[in-house]
């Protein structure tokens, strides 16, 4: 009688040990059989591990005048356009800084003045998505060469150099005309996954 509920007993831990081996279950789990062989949890663009900053060659920046301006007859305000052209999904936050390019000398560039809008957030990019920004300057006044509010000297820029916290620094020209600024200082808004107008 005794070998008999050892060998019970022995069966019965053999038991309940296969079957949990089997499920992997773990007291407190709640997972339904969602999660893919990459540790997916089924949303879009979760890959299991965070994505790491973009790097400045894993994206391309272009630019063009933005819709909504300030009047006058100079730029105004641009949106910046990042996209990952990498392989993996990557991360843009922040503000930019921004710099008036001189002509193959980086050291000859033209910081502007930044003053930041809204908050900035993280924004997650597949390969092949993209991200906005909107630069917003004090505006060119007048016709032929214009002039300034403050009384300045207007300044004409072919491109402009866009740096994005750990994601490098972008020359970019705009797609219809020249950056045309006054006093060297401009609004821009954070990183961000919704196109500005």
């Amino acid at each position: 009688m005794q070998k008999s509920s050892i060998r019970w007993g022995a069966i019965a831990v053999a038991a309940v040990s296969a079957a949990l081996a089997m499920t992997g279950c773990q007291p407190g789990d709640t997972d339904t059989g969602s999660r893919g062989s990459s540790g997916s949890t089924g949303s879009p663009g979760a890959t299991g591990t965070a994505a790491k900053p973009c790097a400045a060659t894993a994206l391309k920046a272009t630019a063009h005048q933005a819709a909504d301006r300030p009047a006058g007859t100079g730029t105004g305000a641009a949106i910046v356009q990042f996209t990952n052209t990498g392989t993996k999904a990557c991360v843009l936050q922040g503000h930019p800084t921004v710099a008036g390019a001189a002509n193959g000398s980086p050291e000859l560039n033209v910081p502007l003045q930044v003053t930041p809008v809204g908050s900035a957030s993280p924004v997650k990019l597949a390969p092949g998505a993209q991200a906005w920004l909107k630069l917003t300057f004090v505006q060119v006044q007048g016709e032929g060469d214009g002039y300034c509010k403050s009384g300045s000297a207007p300044v004409i820029y072919p491109t402009m150099v866009i740096g994005l916290p750990g994601a490098g620094a972008h020359q970019v020209a705009l797609a219809d005309g020249q950056f045309a600024e006054c006093d060297g200082t401009l609004t821009a808004t954070a990183v961000s996954a919704t196109k500005p107008s």
